[in-house]
């Protein structure tokens, strides 16, 4: 039976995991507040975004779209057993991370698995997030493929999608406006039950064109929560519908058919 530990998108405090997955008292602490720990052949990593942890160290950890580039610990090696079992794990990789090391609680961002291992020091992998068993409505079917020649325009679409995709800005967006769309009110939860809760697209409202190189995304200002349909309709065109638009073209099709 698969195990269900977290539910992404979720806060969890090391002592959460703790209760959770029965951690007698005698072995908490030691590894598992300096970064990564396996228990019960699991791998819990605890990783600091966008900040320098509280030992002082800045590995520059960062998602690039809902991909996780992060850094193991000082003088670790891609030889490590500790890396080797992440590469090639017996259970599973459970991944927290949060933006301010001062803040007991964590982000779950799911079953992490490798997708790329650099053999540097301090070894610096790339996660990829794909459990079938984990909700990960971040994840798009229009992804990017990475081999495309990239130009401005595109680069800048990248940008778009990757902060869409980042699970962070995700949660501060969706805990401002919540699960129904901002469209069309729909919400996956009120329709299909449990399998529905916390399933939601974000969507970017700047458009491309306006973006620069010193652009700064804010997650409330910026972006929404849309269903799948809306946020196709959303990008029909180029530039993009605006939410108050297709909202007005929703309105004028249910005028035509009451009268």
């Amino acid at each position: 039976m698969t195990r269900i530990y977290f539910e992404v998108g979720n806060t969890y405090s090391r002592k959460d995991v703790y209760r959770i997955v029965n951690v007698p008292k005698e072995r908490q602490g030691g590894n598992w507040d300096t970064g990564y720990n396996r228990y019960n052949n699991d791998l819990y990593i605890f990783a600091n975004i966008n900040t320098t942890g509280r030992t002082g160290h800045d590995y520059k950890n960062r998602f690039i779209g809902n991909n996780l580039e992060w850094y193991a610990k000082n003088g670790s090696k891609l030889t490590h057993n500790s890396i080797q079992q992440m590469i090639n794990p017996e259970g599973k990789n459970f991944i927290f991370v949060r933006e301010n090391s001062n803040d007991p609680n964590f982000i779950y961002v799911g079953n992490g698995q490798v997708f790329k291992a650099y053999d540097e020091t301090p070894v610096r992998i790339l996660w990829k997030f794909f459990d079938s068993n984990e909700n990960h409505s971040e994840i798009l079917a229009e992804e990017i493929p990475e081999d495309i020649p990239l130009f401005e325009g595109g680069t800048k679409q990248i940008i778009v999608n990757a902060y869409e995709r980042n699970p962070v800005a995700r949660k501060k967006c969706l805990d401002h406006y919540g699960f129904n769309c901002s469209v069309c009110k729909f919400n996956f939860e009120e329709r299909y039950g449990d399998i529905g809760k916390n399933f939601i697209h974000v969507h970017h409202l700047q458009e491309i064109s306006k973006i620069g190189k010193e652009y700064v995304i804010n997650p409330i200002k910026d972006l929404r929560p849309v269903c799948p349909n809306c946020h196709a309709m959303l990008h029909k065109r180029q530039p993009a519908y605006s939410i108050e638009q297709l909202k007005e073209i929703i309105y004028e099709k249910n005028a035509k058919l009451i009268y």
